[in-house]
């Protein structure tokens, strides 16, 4: 540990609550130097939805390699970026009836966020745009900016403008309506708020406290922008590649964003890649207007085209079901009973247990170094780090999914009794 302490910045963050030297991976564990191991309920914060070092993504990765396959292209034609639009096209686009322009931006989350509000405000010709609390977005300013965590965005040194934050679907409004506190402002020409060129939401709350707006609201969300010349743009990094059992998050609601943004798990094996989906009219760049140096991960294009390549033939979204339906059964029946305020919530791969009102972050910070000690990783979420976010790898084993749940129940009770007493 020395060696980190002594030489990396004190920005570090996730080598604070797991503190061993990892070495070795493989899908849904991880190995430290010592040869302990892990299960994985992290899945790097949802960038391995695939596991690690998936042997037949891998595969294509290594022959790629070998052939000496070009490995930095900008956004020049490269064979490997036309087989992954072809794949992603064929495989998702086509039988979904989307119709969408990819734009390849640069390497993180937060850099297709960016671009996303750029475009969204050259389209639209107005600076506001509408997020909503407990959104993430990212780091850089623009995404920043439509971050609500009060921790996040204190980092930023200048104020952080043009975006007006709205109440979220349920869950921490109670049953307040907000589609129609929305709709109000709008039409109230004396809000003293700017109509916006855009509303960008995660359809679950990841980084919020795993908050899944239903399908209704965001039906209304969606009718709510068209009404208003407004754009909807959809942040489906984190949950979606199918995370929710669908490749993307808003399926299930059968909506169709105006932009949808990808990172995480579009390359399939953890390689930085980011992009982009819009509509077609809404393509008005000029050449170059949004660029960066590693908006064209040729290593990341190979990963992603196999990646869509094996969520068909393993039949990914029938297996997420399966698995889902194993959590929410064991965290309702065996989590949930443990004490009356536990609240759970969740669909898909993406599960929260919200113990605000049973000791808060301090029951949670025990509970997670609880199980790191037992070989479990899982990570915190939500206001004040009050909810333990349940994130494996989507192709965990049934056995390792299972002895990861026990461990997490054990380790609740274990911390949980005195209260429960």
């Amino acid at each position: 540990m020395l060696t980190f302490e002594k030489h990396e910045s004190n920005v570090r963050s996730y080598c604070r609550v797991f503190e061993d030297v990892f070495a070795k991976a493989k899908n849904d564990r991880i190995y430290a130097e010592s040869g302990k191991a892990y299960i994985d309920f992290f899945a790097g914060a949802g960038a391995l939805n695939y596991g690690h070092n998936n042997d037949y993504i891998k595969a294509a990765l290594l022959d790629y390699i070998e052939k000496d396959g070009l490995t930095h292209g900008l956004d020049m034609y490269t064979e490997a970026k036309r087989m992954f639009i072809d794949q992603f096209v064929s495989s998702i686009l086509e039988p979904r009836g989307l119709d969408y322009k990819l734009q390849f931006c640069g390497s993180t989350g937060t850099n297709a966020v960016e671009a996303a509000l750029k475009l969204a405000r050259k389209v639209k010709g107005r600076t506001n745009v509408f997020s909503f609390m407990g959104a993430y977005h990212g780091m850089s300013i623009g995404s920043l900016a439509a971050t609500s965590d009060a921790g996040s965005r204190k980092g930023a040194g200048l104020p952080l403008q043009n975006v007006t934050f709205m109440p979220y679907s349920d869950g921490w409004m109670d049953n307040f309506d907000t589609i129609e506190y929305i709709e109000r402002i709008l039409n109230d020409d004396h809000s003293g708020i700017d109509q916006p060129a855009a509303i960008i939401l995660e359809t679950v709350q990841a980084e919020g406290g795993v908050v899944p707006a239903s399908p209704l609201w965001l039906k209304r969300l969606e009718q709510l922008c068209r009404a208003h010349d407004i754009l909807l743009i959809c942040d489906d990094i984190q949950v979606g590649c199918g995370r929710t059992g669908n490749f993307f998050s808003f399926e299930r609601a059968g909506i169709v964003p105006d932009i949808v943004a990808l990172s995480k798990s579009i390359s399939g094996y953890g390689l930085p890649m980011s992009m982009l989906l819009l509509k077609p009219e809404l393509d008005i760049w000029g050449a170059g207007e949004h660029n960066g140096t590693f908006r064209g991960n040729q290593l990341a294009f190979v990963t992603a085209k196999a990646a869509l390549q094996f969520r068909e033939d393993i039949h990914m979204d029938d297996l997420v079901r399966k698995h889902e339906g194993m959590i929410e059964q064991t965290l309702r029946k065996n989590i949930a009973v443990i004490h009356e305020q536990i609240e759970i919530r969740g669909l898909g791969m993406i599960w929260g247990i919200d113990l605000s009102k049973v000791g808060g972050s301090d029951q949670v910070e025990r509970i997670i170094k609880g199980c790191f000690q037992a070989g479990l990783i899982i990570e915190s979420a939500g206001r004040n780090n009050s909810v333990i976010k349940i994130q494996p790898p989507l192709t965990i084993k049934q056995e390792n999914l299972q002895e990861g749940l026990r461990i997490l129940e054990q380790v609740m009770l274990e911390n949980l009794v005195s209260v429960v007493c």
